[in-house]
């Protein structure tokens, strides 16, 4: 018997809500295999533990981690802490903690969700989007000077490495390499920004150069939302840096249908450290604790875990299940359009997945 060892972050607003319908059917998928389980330790750190200990998690958070094989994170955020100190205070430090430098999203149409784009089926848009997780524009490098002062000025230094960007252009271009179409665009925007995202352009036509079967082509962001909008089918595989995938990612969820079904693995390909797998919806404030949070991003992160974990059978049997469920519109959520709850959604995952408790 197999056993994975998860840390269980559930983190703020919905997210307490989705991991824990999410640890649900992951458990049924583990018992019906038969053939592994997962040991989960739960931690509650997040903006009320911030609140309490005026951090967001221990000192010692990220070193806690390596004891696991994998993450499961809900989302963090919360009225009353500022943005900048939850993001930094927890999810960014496990992410740089741990140098998880590659962040993974596909994106499709599932059966039964309708895209805002007219014409457009599931053939027409599936796509991951590789996005550059370490360094880039959230480099944590600059400061602020002349506080409260007219000439008050503040920086954000966007770093770019010879070694972080080889490194997410090779990734993205083995993960092309995997997929059929073996098609990658590489987003830039070298026309103004003429020093970093100059040598990103320079080492991706020099990795292209070891991927003579993978076709590429390049792009500037502001017309990559063009043609994410207007021509789908002609993308496939997408790498960019941290801060231009990081919008891209939230767009092409929409366009999917809702940042409810988007998924995202904040991987270390190497696996010398855990991996780290969240839905991208963010803590929805909003709708916490009325039982409407859209479980199914957490359903298809759980995919992209066990996928991780070696657990190919039970990811493809969970990703099977998701499609079955999403296709009767009776089990939308609002965020889709229906009147489903949480519990509603993640009973039928229960049922599809052939569980009976």
């Amino acid at each position: 018997m197999r056993t994975h060892k998860i840390a269980a972050i559930p983190g703020d607003g919905i997210g307490t809500e989705v991991i824990a319908a999410g640890l649900e059917v992951l458990a049924a998928c583990a018992k019906r295999d038969g053939g592994f389980v997962l040991d989960v330790t739960h931690f509650d750190w997040g903006s009320d533990y911030y609140k309490t200990h005026g951090v967001m998690m221990p000192a010692n958070g990220v070193a806690a981690m390596r004891a696991y094989d994998a993450i499961y994170f809900g989302a963090v955020g919360a009225p009353g802490v500022p943005d900048h100190v939850s993001l930094w205070g927890l999810r960014l430090a496990i992410c740089q903690g741990l140098d998880q430098y590659a962040n993974v999203r596909p994106t499709r149409v599932l059966p039964g969700i309708e895209s805002p784009l007219r014409h457009v089926n599931g053939g027409e848009l599936d796509w991951v989007i590789v996005r550059e997780n370490s360094e880039g524009e959230y480099s944590g490098q600059g400061g602020r000077v002349h506080r409260g002062l007219p000439e008050e000025v503040g920086t954000e230094v966007a770093i770019f490495t010879r070694t972080g960007v080889t490194r997410i252009m090779r990734f993205a271009f083995e993960t092309a390499r995997a997929r059929p179409r073996k098609f990658l665009t590489i987003v830039t925007k070298s026309n103004a920004q003429r020093h970093g995202m100059v040598m990103w352009d320079e080492i991706a036509a020099e990795v292209a150069a070891e991927f003579p079967d993978v076709t590429s082509d390049k792009m500037l962001v502001d017309a990559m939302t063009m043609r994410m909008t207007l021509h789908p089918q002609s993308l496939d595989t997408i790498v960019a840096t941290n801060l231009h995938a990081d919008i891209l990612s939230d767009l092409a969820a929409a366009l999917a249908g809702s940042l409810g079904i988007a998924p995202t693995a904040n991987l270390n390909p190497e696996r010398k450290t855990p991996s780290m797998f969240e839905p991208i919806h963010g803590s929805a404030f909003d709708i916490a604790g009325k039982g409407i949070a859209n479980p199914i991003g957490t359903f298809w992160t759980g995919v992209m875990m066990l996928e991780h974990l070696g657990e190919r059978d039970a990811a493809a049997r969970l990703m099977g299940a998701i499609e079955r469920v999403t296709a009767d519109k009776a089990l939308h959520t609002p965020d889709l359009g229906g009147v489903a709850t949480t519990r509603q959604v993640t009973d039928a995952m229960l049922r599809a997945l052939g569980w009976n408790q």
